[in-house]
């Protein structure tokens, strides 16, 4: 019986009922990135609920995300605060918080994942959604380094799954990638292409290959820094201002993985080293290792290559 319900449901995913834009935004994880999407896709004109465990990481993002549209609409209403408090209005109208999501999947035109890099964790929960979200949504997640074939392998509707990777902090980061695997169906992919042109955001389209476009150049780039100043070759102030004066960088990379995090470039390095050990890009790094270990981490915790 499970067989044939699962048949069903994936015959069902190929009527062209399911081609209607994303309207309806199912967010799963309260911390920054998942209430930063949440804040834009309200903002955007999208109905859209917050899902965490947490109530008190709920009340606590739902508490930054007004702040923040309060802010926006200062911004872009600045001569007319009637204009501006009805921005506010609606943007805080379209968004809610649970720490359920059962309820917002049945009407769910998108359920978008932004827990933390766990694989087993990220397959769980579509496993699970799997079950109440109606044939015509789409799942996605927002990871920045697992494989989105691998947690869409948890649900029963791989033509209706794909990456949508944005960029923290998101209300301010024009960018969004959008990852199609093999199996995610044209309508899937330009359904989240639409939807993220409706965010206002730059799309850029991505396969579903390790780190994508921005973090499989990004990521290597920082850990062969690290390497320079592990063999002594320069410092790390000094590779930071080379790149900075001498190839137009905003921050060296250096700079830039203590505001990313040494664990978060751990974390992903790790990843990869032990699924292609033969990639040389993808050595691990004792130094970086190192630093995680002691528990400096950078701008967090106050103390990474430099001290905050």
């Amino acid at each position: 019986m499970a067989f044939v319900s699962q048949f069903v449901r994936r015959g069902l995913s190929t009527n062209s009922s399911l081609n209607a834009k994303i309207q309806e935004v199912v967010v799963i994880g309260g911390g920054l990135m998942g209430a930063g999407i949440a804040q834009v896709a309200a903002q955007t004109g999208h109905k859209v609920t917050l899902v965490d465990i947490s109530q008190q990481v709920l009340d606590k993002s739902n508490a930054r995300v007004a702040e923040s549209i309060k802010r926006v609409a200062k911004k872009q209403f600045k001569d007319d605060a009637e204009a501006a408090g009805k921005f506010v209005d609606s943007s805080l109208g379209n968004m809610n918080i649970a720490t359920s999501a059962n309820e917002a999947l049945v009407t769910a035109d998108l359920v978008l994942e932004a827990v933390v890099e766990n694989m087993a964790l990220k397959q769980k929960l579509f496993a699970e959604y799997d079950q109440i979200a109606p044939a015509k949504t789409i799942f996605a997640s927002n990871t920045s380094s697992l494989p989105i074939s691998e947690i869409a392998s948890s649900s029963s509707r791989p033509d209706r799954f794909g990456g949508l990777h944005f960029f923290n902090p998101v209300p301010v980061m024009k960018l969004l990638e959008v990852v199609r695997t093999p199996e995610t169906s044209d309508e899937t992919f330009n359904a989240m292409v639409a939807w993220g042109k409706a965010m206002k955001k730059m799309t850029v389209d991505c396969k579903d290959t390790p780190g994508f476009i921005v973090n499989r150049l990004l990521v290597p780039y920082l850990m062969e820094a690290v390497r320079l100043v592990e063999r002594g070759d320069a410092s790390a102030k000094d590779v930071d201002l080379a790149m900075k004066l001498g190839a137009g960088h905003p921050m060296g990379p250096f700079e830039l993985a203590d505001y990313v995090g040494l664990d978060t470039n751990k974390f992903i390095m790790d990843g990869w080293s032990s699924r292609f050990p033969e990639d040389p890009l993808f050595r691990q790094s004792e130094m970086l290792n190192k630093m995680v270990a002691e528990g400096k981490l950078g701008k967090k915790t106050g103390e990474g290559f430099y001290k905050y």
